[in-house]
């Protein structure tokens, strides 16, 4: 098969820091060559692949994530050799996802991000304007907003496991491992640390305005010498924190399609504590990989149940359920299926 995959222009693929979605799309590419596919990886110059790469950009635009222009840079020479590919998946912009409706080559469009306002009317509109496109989510709460999309697939995300390695003795510490954002709770983390006497490790992306601004009202005022920021680290400190951490703290407060993060923590054998929101039920196992609270409020207190999850389980988990040879190959179904213009099975219910 031949096979065009559009990467987000904002980061390499993989990325040299943040970029849940570049990880992603890599693992991806390679694993589609490796599984004797054709394909044409269209991402930034800097990035590194098995596939054949295209660049527009011989290395990520240094401007605010979104600006249309240069996506619309990006994208256009993918969609203007379309008849050269059975099928383009395109993990970009919503942009991208409308030029899909342009072209006769079946374009399997992948949503990485939650379907709240503005992004449901935008993808209600696609689905007008390019009703052709087919979708495929992260997780099957991701949808729940708007079932009646074009969905052609559900594949989680995966993990490149050799680049996470298993460590089954835990520190002393807690972890807070994000972007630095209200909905992703920083400030709460640090809360929990502090009420559970336990000190807390942070990393995390603050580079857009608004990501520094809730920075320095929240979660600066509450550092301190039991609560450190790291700054946004490389992946080999990422790794080192992960798995030395005795918890992952995963305090959100929205509707999270996946969360990447999750799986990091487990892969290193670290359990996760996190408030039920958004795609965690179906990352976290209950009692195996971690605890799951209503309130992070009650996290603290759900310290204890996380010491007693096995090292061993969390990654049991991740090499059962996150492997890249797993997304490969239901990817692969999902372009099988659209080529032969057959509907996605009925998905299995979320436990």
């Amino acid at each position: 098969m031949k096979i065009a995959i559009l990467s987000p222009v904002w980061f390499p693929v993989p990325p040299t820091g943040y970029g849940g979605i570049e990880w992603v799309v890599s693992l991806l590419a390679d694993g589609l060559v490796d599984a004797g596919h054709d394909v044409t990886l269209f991402a930034s110059g800097d990035s590194r692949t098995k596939a054949k790469l295209e660049a527009v950009f011989p290395e990520p635009p240094h401007v605010p994530i979104g600006q249309s222009s240069f996506e619309l840079r990006h994208a256009a020479p993918c969609y203007l050799r379309a008849d050269e590919f059975d099928v383009i998946n395109d993990h970009s912009s919503q942009l991208a996802a409308v030029i899909g409706g342009l072209v006769e080559t079946p374009v399997v469009h992948t949503v990485h991000g939650p379907l709240d306002h503005p992004s449901y009317d935008n993808y209600k509109a696609i689905a007008t304007l390019a009703p052709r496109v087919g979708l495929v989510s992260i997780s099957m709460k991701q949808r729940e907003p708007a079932p009646e999309l074009h969905w052609v697939a559900n594949v989680p995300n995966a993990l490149d496991l050799s680049a996470y390695p298993f460590h089954a003795p835990r520190g002393d510490y807690l972890l807070y491992l994000g972007r630095l954002s209200p909905d992703k709770g920083a400030h709460r983390a640090i809360e929990v640390a502090r009420e559970a006497g336990v000190p807390i490790k942070l990393a995390g992306k603050k580079r857009e305005p608004a990501e520094q601004a809730y920075f320095d009202e929240f979660v600066r005022p509450l550092l301190g010498p039991d609560a450190v920021y790291l700054g946004e680290t490389s992946h080999a400190t990422k790794v080192d924190l992960l798995q030395d951490a005795r918890a992952t703290l995963f305090p959100i407060d929205w509707e999270e399609p996946f969360g990447l993060v999750m799986i990091e923590s487990m892969a290193c054998g670290t359990p996760v504590i996190a408030t039920r929101r958004g795609a965690v039920p179906e990352v976290v196992e209950e009692g195996r990989t971690g605890v799951i609270v209503d309130d992070w409020r009650d996290m603290a207190h759900a310290l204890e149940d996380a010491d007693r999850i096995e090292a061993e389980d969390c990654r049991a988990s991740v090499e059962e359920r996150f492997s890249p040879e797993r997304m490969v190959a239901e990817y692969v179904a999902a372009f099988e299926r659209v080529l032969a213009g057959e509907p996605e099975p009925e998905p299995e219910p979320v436990a």
